[in-house]
Order: structure tokens, then sequence, then C-alpha cells
């Protein structure tokens, strides 16, 4: 019994799937005698690389060839199709003829014609890639004059190593770039080989084979003998899981609810059965990454593909819990950590560090939300979040649900917003209010220009009279005085805002600050710079702050 690998080979170029591109450009080269004298073609594996050559040599020594298609049925095409021994066509392994003298042998062959008139000699090189770059350097010779009616194809999953190895060969060929079979096209193929072989198979169980095939239909075809000879009855997706290994699907959707009801005490016994069950931790997350990519698709309109359709509702029931701004926070967790889980020396523990963050994640909230829902507490008089059901759907998500949750008032209750920080009334220019108001000018500089506030974070005011304000800089650092001195006019118009008279600014250079004249400002951090932005932003916006008092919320970006 053949293998159905083997069995359904496509013996014309209309019957390769996806490659259409490939397909019409060699069909019209044959048809109208333009044939290269090298080809490299190039491609995952299992996506007919070998079989367009195979093709190609069949069209270019087929007598019944029409329109640039071979007959396939032929003595010429079924000998070469079935890999028979054939004078004119030779399949080379380069993997194991990758040797100068192997090259040299096969450039001494290709100096002989065809063995029928008007025929081709057509060498297919498998894993070209494989080839020494001594073997390359032999065959550079024949490729850049190549004897008539003599074709090479060379087939490669790495073309990139050809392109190291040999550069000078890709401008001598013709490259051609196969694409991966999408799932849907493997299936439609599985349906048509299942109807042709009379196997019953479940639509579940043909996605699942699609999806473990990886866009290669050779693994796809092999795939489904293996499990169709596991035994009798039609192919399920259970015999499917069963024979392959594949993780369940109840697997994932318990994966999906612990996150969605951020159940962390969930994590070590769903870890448990995979453990227990054998299961490529590996597969498990990118498996998982699959699953929340579907409830992201589905979050933002899409339909999940190559999906069973016990998962596919598993996902689009998650899909009304996760938002989308969650899935791709989760999927970025996913993206940091995949890489750990194949280089670890203790996987679990990464897989268990990873869910435990998806679980205990912070959600998202619409900021618009949450102002609309304390605008509509305001609006109630008083009312708690409690007993205002329209707010109170809106900030359940965000703040739990305890009795000591803190309650909600109108926006214009005092307690609400606290006044924002704003420069004291302008007073007198004098050196002693100058330098008790410093941390605030900093603070406020820190505000309004990240910049001028951080260079302002190494200075202190060694004098103020006569409009003037002498602003020395503390460390040593020349280029930062030379930054002060550059905003000059931003600094004096800064300073103004606490003065009542215009004020100039002179900067002097490096020095150490008297003991006790002054307080240094503290250097700017992330916590500081988030403390001074939410203090800006809350000033300029009643609501937020109200927001931000009620749910506590944290400026993050």
């Amino acid at each position: 019994m053949i293998a159905l690998a083997r069995k359904y080979r496509p013996r014309k170029f209309a019957e390769l799937i996806v490659q259409d591109h490939v397909a019409a450009a060699l069909r019209g080269a044959v048809a109208q005698g333009r044939t290269a004298h090298g080809y490299l073609f190039a491609g995952p594996r299992g996506v007919g690389k070998t079989t367009a050559a195979r093709i190609l040599a069949m069209a270019l020594n087929c007598p019944n060839q029409r329109d640039g298609e071979p007959d396939g049925t032929c003595d010429s095409c079924t000998r070469i199709w079935t890999g028979q021994a054939n004078l004119d066509v030779v399949e080379l392994d380069a993997a194991s003829n990758r040797g100068v003298d192997d090259a040299r042998d096969l450039r001494e062959r290709a100096m002989y014609a065809a063995s029928v008139e008007h025929g081709h000699k057509v060498y297919i090189v498998d894993e070209a890639h494989m080839l020494t770059r001594e073997a390359w350097n032999a065959l550079l010779k024949i490729l850049e004059e190549p004897p008539p009616r003599v074709v090479f194809v060379f087939a490669t999953t790495e073309p990139l190593k050809i392109a190291q190895t040999a550069a000078p060969i890709l401008s001598r060929l013709q490259r051609f770039d196969f694409r991966r079979i999408g799932p849907h096209a493997i299936v439609e193929r599985l349906q048509q080989v299942c109807a042709a072989e009379r196997i019953e198979a479940e639509a579940d169980a043909l996605r699942l084979i699609a999806r473990s095939a990886n866009g290669g239909m050779r693994d796809a075809l092999s795939l489904l003998d293996q499990v169709g000879s596991f035994g009798d009855g039609p192919i399920t997706a259970a015999r499917v899981r069963d024979v392959l290994g594949l993780i369940p699907d109840d697997l994932y959707g318990e994966t999906l609810r612990l996150v969605a009801e951020r159940d962390a005490a969930a994590v070590f016994p769903l870890v448990d059965r995979l453990v227990e069950a054998g299961a490529d931790l590996g597969e498990f997350v990118s498996g998982a990454g699959e699953v929340l990519r579907a409830v992201l698709l589905v979050g933002v309109g899409g339909e999940p593909e190559s999906l069973t359709e016990g998962l596919a509702h598993l996902v689009r029931a998650a899909a009304q819990r996760l938002p989308p701004a969650d899935a791709v926070r989760l999927l970025a967790l996913l993206a940091d950590s995949e890489p750990q889980v194949r280089r670890s020396g203790n996987p679990r523990l990464v897989v268990e560090l990873l869910l435990l963050r998806w679980a205990m994640m912070d959600r998202t909230v619409e900021l618009a939300e949450v102002l609309e829902a304390l605008k509509n507490v305001g609006q109630s008089d008083g009312l708690t979040v409690g007993q205002n059901p329209g707010a109170s759907s809106v900030l359940r998500g965000v703040v739990p649900s305890t009795s000591n949750s803190p309650t909600v008032r109108r926006s214009d209750s005092p307690t609400m917003t606290p006044p924002a920080d704003r420069p004291p009334e302008k007073g007198a220019l004098s050196l002693e209010r100058l330098q008790a108001l410093w941390p605030s000018v900093v603070a406020h500089a820190r505000a309004t220009s990240p910049m001028l506030g951080t260079l302002l974070g190494e200075t202190a005011v060694v004098a103020a009279e006569r409009g003037v304000v002498a602003v020395r800089v503390l460390d040593a650092n020349t280029g930062h005085a030379t930054g002060i001195d550059h905003k000059r006019d931003a600094l004096a118009k800064l300073v103004g805002e606490y003065v009542s008279e215009p004020v100039r600014i002179r900067v002097e250079g490096a020095a150490r600050a008297e003991p006790g004249r002054t307080e240094r400002p503290a250097r700017l951090t992330t916590e500081t710079a988030n403390a001074e932005r939410l203090k800006l932003l809350r000033g300029k916006d009643q609501t937020l702050g109200a927001a931000i008092d009620a749910l506590d919320l944290e400026l993050l970006e």
C-alpha cells in the first residue's frame, strides 16, 4: 500500500496547492520554450518544492505536453513521478552527496546529451543548502555556461545558508519562494483525500491535523495516514489528540477561565494535570498563545480560524470577559516568557509563573466610562456607588466589592478633589524667600518641562538682588551648566511667576554648596515624574481627580 503523501502527490502544475505563482511561471516557461538553465526552489518543508521540480522535469520530457502541462500518464511521466531509474532525470540528496567530488561527478555527467531527441536532462538537488563551499565552486562554471538542454533545480529550506556559502550562485539561478499552505486549504485537500479513500473523519479532527501540519501538505497527509491506521471507525478529534499527543481543549478552556476570573489558586492544579499527562509545556504555551490570539481576534470583530467547534465556543465566551486591551497585555507577557520555557532547566516553574502573572494581572478600564459613571454618581445627589446602578456597573470591575469599599460622592465635594499645586502669590525678590521656594520651582519645572526640571535638580540659588538671580550648578559636569545657560529665558519666566518683578538669570559654574544654605532638590525618578504629571493632570480636570481619589488609580503612561 502506497502512503497517502506519495499516492496523492500532484502530477500537474494545476494540482499544486497555493503555489499558483510558481505553477504559472513554470508552465509559461515550458510552453514558450524559455526554460531557464537553473532554478532555486526555497520554502518550508512539505509545500511542494521537489514535487514542482519533478513536474517541471515531466513537462520538459513529456511527448504529449500541452500548454506547458505534462499529461502525467505517459511512460516518461510515470517513471519520473514514481522516482524510477531515468537517464535524463537525476535526483540527488545534497545531505549525503555534498562534497566537491560529488559536484565534479555531476558536472561531468551534465556534459552528455539527453537520451531522446529534443529531451532535457534535469538534475534535481534536494537539501541544496548542505552543499559545501567547494562543491558550489565546482558547479559555478557549468551554471554560468551550461550545456544545451540541461536544467538544474536546487531545492532548499534554508536559502540564507546558500547566500552565506555561495552568494555568486544566486545570480545564476531563478529563485521561486514557496508559501506555507493555510489551514483551510489543507482541510479542503484532506476532505478530498478522505472522500477518495472512503475514510470517515470529523471536521474537528481534520482541523487538528491541519493545525499540527504547520503549513505542510506532506505532513498533513502523513498525519492523516498515521491517525487512520490507529484503529477502526471514523477519525475523531479525540483520536487525533491521543495519537499526536495534543493538549485537550478543556485545558485551554480552564486556562481562559482562571485568567478571566483571576483564580490564581487554580494555576497549580492545571500545571499538575499537564505534567501528569506528559504534555510538552512548550507546546502548551504556544497553544495558549494561539487561543489568546483567537480571543483578541473575536474581541476586535474577527472570527477564529482552524479551531475546533468546542474551542471556538470557549474563545467566544472568553472574549466577552477579556477586553482586547487585556488580551494584548497577556500576549505581551507570553512573548517575554515563551523563549524561557524552551531554554529553562525547569520549564514547569516558568509556566506556573506565567499563568500566575496572567491571573494576578490588573484589568484595564476605559477612563471615559469611569468618568461618565462618576458624573452619574455626582448627579444622583451624593448617593454611593452601590446605590447608583448605572455607575456601579462600570466601577464594580475596577474596585473590589467589599463592605469597606469607599463611597463615591459628587464631584463638587471638597473632599473629592484636593487643590492642585500652584505657585504662591508673587512676592518681593529676596534670597531667603527664593531659597525656600526653590524646591517648588524645580517641581514646577519638572511638571512643565522635564528636561529643565532635571537640570535644575542639580542647582541652588546663591544670590538674588537688583533683578538678577544667580544659580549655581552643584555637580562637576560642565555640560550641566551649559544646558541651564541655554534655558535661561525659560527659567527666568518660571521664576517670574514667584516674584513681583522681572528677573534675569546668571549661571555660575560647578561648586560645592555651602552647608545649610539651601535644600538640594531630589533627583528626578520615574515615580516622582509620574507623581508630578498626576498633579498637573488633576489640576486641569477636576473629574479626573475625583476618579483617582475614588478608585485609587495609578498613573502609568
